[in-house]
């Protein structure tokens, strides 16, 4: 009898039993919509686009997701936000021109699923189904019209399929009337304690220009990248099994106080229930080094660095980084903060599904930097200056043409 193994690629991805299976339907928000611009999130997760366009005054009038978890996340902290619970190819125009109540729309955001795309996917194939599912993004654009259009995937997408998707993304963003380019940005360059690098594909129409946000952390900069610790170093300093919603110390850095705002709550703070040979291994680990001879991207955190990218870990995550002081893998709480969703967003579902979700989302710091250029650019005053670490797309015939500086 052949053998089958589960690792290799091409082999068919296993699904989020969590995942909604049944016909999409309308959940209504619960408050009363903030003043200020419009957007729509697809592929929402739990709201990492839509918390950092919350700073720039750009509001969710919707969100859609197949991940109830994630969708509870998202509207518990976007009480006022409608959302659909689906797969969005199941997702007919009517119901989501419906959850938009008449309102017209700025902007649409999507964190199109990329899995698919990413090198940390040992099963990475061209033909996963999750790389199609940019068509979906291009369907409801197609019919709202927005004046910006924004997805964001792995940097891996640009060498997927030779750089035949990205040419296919961004031609089928043109194909419906919008001006395209894309970046590859960092979150560490942006304020986010976390090397995450990041392709985001930028739409404009109807006159509007937007640029791409200047660098504000690194190497020549004033306070160069967050660390780790400059993160997470005020939360309760808790033993594997323990956890408490208390904080017990005051922050310590800059960061640390815009994490914590007035919250008055640590959620989530739940350290992983190890076994002791778990903890050992931690523990006889030296910080910035790998905790697996066979996982290398599995290491304990240097405290004075930024955090390698978080991931969602499959369907069924385990612990991805051993915390630089303690000998334990991270709460939520510990990768919400070097995810950069504030104290007070508290995600749902408990911990496997806290880790699932945090390791999905955009980063709500680099969702800001964006979101302020695009709001400058809706209300007139952007341009189209390229600046350092610009990386845009332009037209050239059939063909998409990236222009690394």
């Amino acid at each position: 009898m052949a053998t089958h193994d589960s690792w290799e690629p091409g082999t068919p991805i296993e699904k989020n039993a969590h995942n909604w299976e049944e016909e999409p339907h309308l959940r209504t928000g619960r408050d009363e919509l903030p003043d200020g611009l419009r957007m729509v999130d697809l592929f929402c997760g739990c709201g990492g686009f839509s918390a950092g366009f919350r700073m720039a005054d750009i509001h969710s009038v919707l969100g859609l997701d197949i991940h109830p978890p994630s969708l509870n996340t998202f509207q518990n902290s976007h009480p006022w936000t409608n959302a659909i619970l689906g797969d969005i190819r199941e997702v007919d125009l009517s119901l989501i021109e419906e959850s938009l109540n008449g309102d017209d729309i700025d902007v649409i955001t999507a964190g199109v699923p990329c899995q698919g795309f990413s090198r940390n996917n040992r099963k990475r194939h061209d033909e996963d189904d999750r790389n199609f599912l940019f068509r979906e993004f291009i369907r409801v654009s197609d019919a709202l019209k927005p004046p910006v259009i924004l997805l964001e995937n792995v940097s891996g997408l640009k060498s997927a399929a030779g750089g035949g998707f990205a040419n296919a993304i961004g031609g089928a963003m043109e194909e419906i009337g919008y001006s395209v380019k894309f970046a590859t940005l960092n979150a560490a360059d942006y304020g986010v304690p976390q090397t995450r690098k990041r392709v985001f594909f930028l739409g404009t129409r109807d006159g509007v220009e937007v640029r791409w946000p200047k660098k504000t952390h690194g190497p020549g900069r004033e306070g160069g990248h967050v660390g780790v610790w400059e993160a997470i170093g005020d939360l309760p300093q808790i033993e594997a099994k323990e956890s408490t919603e208390e904080y017990d110390r005051d922050p310590f850095t800059q960061y640390q106080e815009k994490m914590r705002g007035d919250a008055n709550t640590v959620h989530n703070h739940i350290a992983p229930k190890h076994p002791s040979s778990t903890v050992e291994r931690i523990a006889g680990t030296e910080p910035g080094e790998p905790m697996y001879e066979r996982f290398k991207q599995r290491i304990r955190l240097h405290p004075d660095q930024p955090s390698p990218t978080q991931v969602s870990g499959g369907i069924r995550p385990q612990f991805q980084f051993g915390h630089p002081k303690i000998p334990r893998g991270l709460t939520v709480r510990e990768r919400c903060r070097i995810q950069s969703f504030p104290d007070h967003y508290e995600i749902k579902g408990g911990v496997v599904q806290g880790r699932y979700q945090t390791g999905n989302a955009v980063p709500p710091i680099l969702a800001y930097a964006i979101a302020d250029e695009i709001r400058k650019g809706l209300q007139g005053n952007s341009d189209e200056t390229l600046r350092e670490g610009d990386r845009p797309v332009q037209s050239d015939g059939s063909q998409m043409v990236l222009f690394e500086s």
